[in-house]
């Protein structure tokens, strides 16, 4: 009875078979088995060999699922390093604080979240009384990527220690007073607090990733040894649909990350409805993360399943768990026992005959809440094993109920993760349920009250041994930054001279300055370049053989290009991440460089080079939570602007990256136009971002892959550079008289405008001074500055308008982006404004004609400019069409 699939092709038709009659006899032996025993036991006997094999040493693939158990058998589970009746109470009162501060916040309309916290409360409580490193202690305590729903749990734990006042609960969402809470973990709302902005989902993963590969980069570069920090993040079952979930796994199990834990909080419940509702999404997690090479454990019964477990002598139980889709299994908890006898048990005669041994009370315990993350040993065990497994990381996926305690109204509830609060009754029957001493007459006022047992009771002073056994509170953000000592000042002169005769596009120049700065003896190994597999297209490959690729496994091949200068050299003290195709990796890469500062004491810095299509785009989520995370570092937009990128086409063509830019409080961004700016900003970036007043911002520079001549700088010029905005060439008039305007141009459109300038002098008569305009976004800033101190009674005229004050004529500004980037600071421009930009979408061409169709290059800057003296009557309109024809347009 072989199964014809048996006979169909496969890979191993392609091996030598030694003993055709010996491979015949076991295909026999297992034919019989199942025909004498069924294919239950047959495929159990499989896999035990499997199990024998691999504990032999024998190498075989892996099986992607197993059965739907706990990996941990009870048998199996450690001692239980702890007090669980205490435990279990301080558990209770952070479960109760948690549903009444959201419940208290629904007065005023600001919502919250409590069916995450209340399914996952034992997967936090464990962690933090037995696991999670605080810092102070050795080294740099661990990193918890706390699951943002989960929020108003951790401020119930924080409350029970002291950390936090009723006071401030009760400003759960309230932050505008300045003594409120921000609604997730937010570092820059609470930066005592709070290390990593979670709630964006995916990122957490992501960022956990990277976060404990930057770790294992610390050490390896001897910079500081991280080797006792652990990496653990909590998730929601539905948050792993998330592209960005899991998009790095195997990078985590290729470069054994076993410095890493994901703890996939499985309620079966995401915010509508079931995660998988026609399928199981715990086996599909299983094959996912065992296919990409982790470590699993399934935490997923609790004890009251162990009797179930010990009567199917069939396994026909384990059939049935293997076969029920996730809807049907929360539906269980949501009826009674009678249905489940009939709708689960009564599927087969065996299952129908076991629960003929269970009383109703056994099921109800099963299936209403016993559930492997909801019980402390479970936890326990998992996490242990965690720790215990060397070279991989571990994911454990524990199964819980979303709304667990909160009573019949929340638990399993499709709408629960929109439930905002418990009625009165509701809390009263919690508060049996708990067993927590909180009197009838404290819920007078309408209230539900917040329970504490005492600053000096036996659960606080438990909580307060337990994290200073494990080196203090968490999660907890703490910053000993120390001011980094400026670098020589020859790195930057280079590029202050310009570059003569020889072209040099910005990008170039940003690298070398960069290479220079590597070599600095204070600060040069601080540095961390990261490039998302495009180092060659950016010129980077010359820090190839001296800077090294970064990889834990050093190079354990011959490259290819090993004669050449800038070979191909990795190595495991490696400063450059190069990451492959992923802005997404590379990004969560720089933000744990730029808050290293604060995870790790050691500050980094940082910078991230990308197409500049592709860096605010793609991940400008992950942008944001750089800011919120307070990191620091230089994000560097390549081959930036609409049109210096030639052949390429729309998807490459970037007119838009500050616009989007802009509206990042944190983000500083430049457009240089020149070498020696770069070398200024870059400066002064380093003295805002690491000097003795560090200031939580990140700049964003844009550099341009276009060959030019580099001028040397001005005298007088840096500030103007820093503010963003300085003239850069007075034009000279030919007639006392003559027409005058003011050019304003960023990054690659310097050359269209000083060639306009030529243009409009020696065809028009008329005098045009170009202004290099930095930064329209640190202009705008200002000037908003400026508004805001008017409202407070103080005058402050704006940089910009104090700059052009006096300036004759018109303003027109050009650039390479769209022209709202420009138009964003023309309401403090005192004269006449007009710009030109590159709106539409982007095409494939060379960059003139590229330029002349968005109506940018010189000829249309000139024509543009001639158009707007016309309009002021300082030329004849007849000179614009005049223009037009003498320019082919």
């Amino acid at each position: 009875m072989t199964d014809p699939v048996a006979q169909l092709p496969s890979e191993l038709d392609q091996l030598p078979d030694r003993d055709p009659e010996e491979t015949s006899e076991w295909a026999a032996s297992l034919d019989a088995v199942t025909k004498a025993a069924g294919p239950h036991r047959a495929a159990y006997l499989m896999r035990r060999s499997l199990q024998h094999a691999e504990g032999a040493g024998i190498a075989l693939p892996k099986l992607l699922e197993s059965d739907y158990v706990n990996t941990i058998p009870t048998s199996a589970e450690p001692e239980f390093d702890g007090d669980l009746e205490m435990e279990s109470k301080i558990t209770a009162w952070n479960r109760w604080n948690a549903a009444a501060m959201v419940t208290r916040g629904a007065r005023y309309g600001v919502g919250g979240h409590i069916a995450t916290f209340a399914s996952a409360a034992w997967l936090y409580e464990t962690g933090f009384n037995h696991f999670f490193r605080g810092k102070e202690g050795d080294g740099s305590g661990d990193q918890l990527y706390i699951q943002g729903h989960a929020s108003p749990g951790i401020y119930a734990r924080a409350f029970l220690d002291g950390r936090l006042s009723e006071q401030q609960l009760d400003n759960f969402r309230q932050e505008s007073g300045g003594d409120g809470l921000p609604s997730y973990p937010h570092p820059r709302r609470l930066p005592w607090l709070w290390e990593f902005p979670t709630v964006s989902m995916g990122l957490g993963p992501l960022s956990a990733i990277y976060q404990a590969r930057f770790n294992r980069y610390l050490t390896n570069r001897s910079i500081k040894d991280t080797s006792n920090s652990h990496v653990w993040a909590f998730l929601g079952d539905g948050e792993m649909d998330e592209p960005e979930s899991t998009a790095a796994l195997a990078l985590a199990a290729r470069e054994q990350l076993d410095n890493l834990t994901f703890v996939i909080n499985c309620n079966l419940q995401r915010l509508d409805g079931p995660v998988r509702a026609n399928f199981r999404v715990v086996q599909e997690l299983e094959g996912a993360f065992r296919g990409a090479g982790w470590n699993v454990i399934k935490t997923l019964w609790g004890n009251a399943w162990d009797e179930l477990f010990q009567l199917d002598t069939t396994g026909a139980l384990i059939r049935r768990l293997r076969e029920v889709p996730d809807a049907q299994f929360q539906t269980y908890a949501t009826r009674d026992v009678a249905y489940i006898r009939e709708h689960f048990f009564g599927a087969e005669p065996a299952l129908a005959e076991l629960a003929k041994l269970l009383s109703d009370a056994k099921i109800a315990e099963c299936f209403y809440s016993s559930r492997g993350g909801h019980e402390a040993r479970k936890v326990y065990a998992a996490y242990r094993a965690a720790l215990e497994h060397k070279g991989a990381p571990t994911v454990i996926l524990a199964q819980t109920v979303k709304g667990y305690t909160l009573g019949k109204g929340f638990e399993s509830k499709n709408a629960n993760h929109q439930m905002k609060k418990l009625s009165i009754d509701e809390f009263k029957g919690m508060r049996e349920l708990l067993g927590l001493p909180i009197p009838d007459s404290a819920f007078e006022d309408g209230l539900v009250p917040y329970g504490h047992p005492g600053a000096d009771s036996p659960e606080v002073r438990y909580l307060q041994e337990r994290r200073a056994a494990l080196g203090g509170p968490a999660p907890a953000r703490r910053v000993h930054a120390v001011a980094l000592p400026q670098p020589e000042e020859r790195a930057f002169k280079a590029l202050y001279k310009g570059s003569g005769k020889q072209e040099m596009a910005t990008t170039m120049a940003f690298v070398r300055l960069v290479k220079d700065l590597m070599r600095d003896k204070e600060t040069g190994r601080r540095w961390v370049p990261i490039v998302p597999d495009e180092a060659r297209t950016f010129g980077m490959e010359s820090l190839f053989p001296s800077a090294g690729i970064y990889s834990p496994l050093g190079q354990t091949y011959e490259p290819v290009d090993r004669d050449q200068l800038m070979y191909y050299k990795e190595a495991k003290d490696g400063q450059i991440l190069n990451e492959g195709i992923t802005e997404a990796g590379a990004m969560a890469d720089f933000i744990a460089a730029a808050s290293s500062y604060a995870t790790h004491g050691e500050t980094m810095i940082p910078f991230y080079i990308f197409y500049s299509m592709f860096g605010w785009q793609r991940t400008g989520d992950q942008m944001w939570q750089l800011a919120d995370q307070l990191g620091k570092g230089f994000i560097v937009g390549a081959t930036a602007g609409r049109t210096t990128l030639t052949g390429e086409g729309l998807q490459h063509a970037d007119g838009h990256s500050h616009l989007i830019a802009s509206t990042n409080p944190a983000s500083l961004n430049y457009d240089p136009a020149f070498a020696y700016e770069i070398a200024v900003i870059v400066k002064d970036g380093l003295r805002r971002m690491y000097g003795p007043e560090a200031e939580n911002v990140f700049y964003y520079l844009t550099v341009y892959n276009e060959p030019k001549q580099q001028p040397a700088m001005p005298e007088g010029v840096e500030d103007g550079i820093v503010k963003g905005l300085y003239r850069f060439k007075e034009g000279v008039p030919a007639e006392a008289d003559a027409p005058r305007l003011q050019l304003l141009a960023s990054g690659t459109a310097i050359h269209w405008a000083l060639e306009a300038q030529e243009l409009l002098a020696a065809d028009w008569g008329v005098t045009a001074d170009v202004w290099s305009a930095t930064s329209w976004g640190e202009l705008r800033r200002d000037a908003l500055e400026s508004d805001e101190a008017l409202l407070r009674g103080e005058e402050r005229v704006p940089y910009v308008t104090q700059a052009l004050s006096g300036a004759p004529g018109p303003v027109l500004a050009v650039s390479d982006w769209m022209r709202a980037v420009p138009d964003s600071i023309s309401q403090w421009v005192e004269q006449d404004w007009s710009s030109l930009g590159t709106d539409g979408f982007g095409l494939s061409d060379t960059r003139q004609a590229a330029r002349r169709h968005f109506g940018v290059d010189a000829e249309s800057v000139a024509v543009a400019a001639l158009a707007q003296l016309a309009r002021r009557g300082e030329i004849p309109a007849s000179k614009v069409k005049e223009a037009r024809e003498k320019y082919g347009m």
